[in-house]
C-alpha cells in the first residue's frame, strides 16, 4: 500500500490558528492604519515589534492531547485540542484539532482534520469510536499543506469520546483507491482537555 505522509507535520493547524487571529487583528486595526490618508484609503504601514505575538505554543498536555494556543495581543490566547494521527505502522499521517462550540447548536464541538494532498476526496473521511457506529464526513477544501475537513460533533459523539479508548479515522489514498488507511486517535486525556477548554470558554 502506498504510504501517506503529511509535510510539514506539526505546522498545519497551528498555521490556520495563527492566520485566523492575524486576520482578526488586521481587520480591527484597519481604520487606524489608514488614518494618515483616509480619503485615498492608503496605509502608511505600521512598525512591527518582535514581541512574540502570533506564535503558537503548547499550553497544557492531557494524556495524548495537547492544548495548542496562539499568542494574541490584548486578548485571551485561543487554544484548541491537538493530536497527531498515525497509521498502523506508526507513520505520522494527519492532524486533528478539536474545540468546544457555544451552546445552543446541534454541534457542541468542532474539529479540523488535516490530511495529505494524496487523499481521495470523494471517499471522504470515516470516523469510528471503539468499533461502534461509523460516520462519514466530507472534505471542505485543500491547500498547499493538505486537505481539510471541518466537522461538528454532537453531544452524543463527544460523550462517546469521553467514554472511549480510541477513535479511528479512515481515508483512501488516490494512488490506491481500493485500499484504505486507518488512523488512530487516542482518547486518553480527551475529557480533561475538553473540560479545560470548555471552562475557559
Amino acid at each position: 500500500m502506498k504510504r501517506l505522509f503529511l509535510t510539514p507535520l506539526s505546522a498545519g493547524l497551528a498555521a490556520f490558528l495563527i492566520l485566523a487571529t492575524q486576520s482578526s487583528a488586521q481587520t480591527a486595526d484597519a481604520p487606524e492604519a489608514n488614518s494618515e490618508n483616509p480619503a485615498l484609503g492608503l496605509s502608511t504601514g505600521e512598525v512591527i515589534t518582535p514581541d512574540g505575538d502570533g506564535d503558537s505554543y503548547v499550553g497544557a498536555t492531557h494524556g495524548d492531547w495537547e492544548l495548542v494556543c496562539v499568542r494574541v495581543p490584548d486578548q485571551d490566547d485561543p487554544c484548541q485540542m491537538y493530536q497527531l494521527l498515525r497509521d498502523a505502522e506508526g507513520n505520522a499521517t494527519a492532524e486533528i484539532s478539536i474545540f468546544p462550540l457555544p451552546a445552543g447548536g446541534e454541534a457542541v464541538a468542532g474539529a479540523t482534520i488535516l490530511t495529505p494532498l494524496e487523499t481521495l476526496l470523494t471517499a471522504q473521511l470515516v470516523k469510528q469510536v471503539d468499533g461502534g457506529e461509523a460516520k462519514r464526513y466530507p472534505f471542505t477544501f485543500c491547500t498547499a499543506i493538505g486537505c481539510i475537513a471541518r466537522v461538528g460533533f454532537t453531544a452524543a459523539e463527544v460523550d462517546a469520546f469521553r467514554r472511549g479508548a480510541r477513535a479511528t479515522w479512515t481515508l483512501v489514498p488516490v494512488a490506491a483507491p481500493d485500499q484504505r488507511v486507518d488512523l488512530n486517535m487516542s482518547l486518553m486525556g480527551f475529557t480533561a482537555a475538553f473540560n479545560e477548554l470548555s471552562e475557559a470558554q
